[in-house]
């Protein structure tokens, strides 16, 4: 492998792919300013410019609750765009990996979801991120799609940050505790990506893709308030909600874990536990903010 091109250098997994996948081979990492998602003609130039031997489309429109009245820029992002990046990627041999999502489920499920089961997804946005796995299927390229959930890391807009600064501003947090899912580091996503793309065969076809585990956002606001308390002088009080107390413009699914036993055992490859990750990640902020 001599070339990759990663897509979505600023978002919070394509910033950690840069890095990760940069001893495996050349990596071309591009912003919008590089190769716009929104303009056909702009993927299929900046591709062919790269010639790749893998593309890594870490980019997607992911604001959950304005796709609702955007659904016609999130679908050319998510959903029109990798069908183009799947052609594109077919024509030069390359393989595509691309990341999906929970929120192709509809989170009625008693347990977690496997690969087989059927897609219903209840919000703008999952419907787009479904019809990106369903344009690249169609291609019938090579293609590696990767389902996440709960993606957070150090960078961006996401849960940790979030709750970060408001743990710094408030003396009370209500966070929703009837939603189940498993909290995901980027840079963990990224590393089990290198590690699927350094196999002598990488894989291929659809597969679950986030940490082991599970808690609610309540659970994952409680160990992030936990975990940052040396940073700050103040610790604010964690209180549990119902999402009938929390109503936002995209309904959410209920239950968003994932099983990600077939790609385990397919490649031996598996995110570690969320709370274990977590647990790295707070560290490494701990270290950044710590005087030099």
């Amino acid at each position: 492998m001599k070339r990759i091109l990663v897509i979505g250098r600023t978002g919070q997994v394509g910033w950690e792919l840069a890095r990760t996948l940069a001893p495996l081979a050349a990596v071309a990492s591009l912003d919008r300013g590089g190769l716009d998602l929104c303009d056909p003609d702009s993927i299929r130039t900046a591709v062919r410019k790269a010639r790749p031997e893998v593309i890594v489309n870490a980019a997607a429109y992911t604001a959950v609750d304005k796709a609702e009245s955007e659904a016609e820029l999130a679908m050319a992002i998510n959903g029109i765009a990798p069908g183009i990046l799947a052609e594109e990627a077919r024509r030069a041999g390359a393989l595509l990996v691309h990341y999906s999502t929970d929120y192709v489920f509809d989170g009625t499920k008693a347990g977690p979801y496997a690969e087989d089961d059927q897609p219903n997804p209840i919000g703008a946005y999952g419907k787009t991120k479904l019809a990106g796995e369903q344009a690249i299927q169609q291609v019938g390229g090579r293609h590696l799609i990767l389902r996440t959930a709960w993606v957070y890391g150090l960078r961006g807009r996401n849960f940790l940050l979030t709750m970060k600064r408001l743990a710094e501003q408030k003396d009370e947090l209500r966070v929703v505790d009837d939603q189940f899912g498993a909290p995901t580091w980027s840079r963990m996503i990224a590393e089990a990506t290198a590690l699927l793309l350094a196999a002598r065969e990488p894989a291929e076809g659809l597969y679950h893709f986030s940490s082991t585990g599970q808690t609610s956002w309540f659970g994952f606001a409680q160990a992030i308030v936990s975990g940052t308390r040396a940073l700050r002088g103040r610790e604010p009080r964690v209180m549990p909600i119902p999402t009938a107390e929390y109503p936002t413009p995209a309904k959410r699914p209920a239950n968003s874990r994932l099983d990600c036993t077939r790609l385990l055992c397919d490649t031996g490859v598996a995110l570690p536990p969320w709370r274990d990750a977590l647990n790295l990640c707070l560290q490494d902020l701990a270290e950044t903010q710590a005087p030099r």
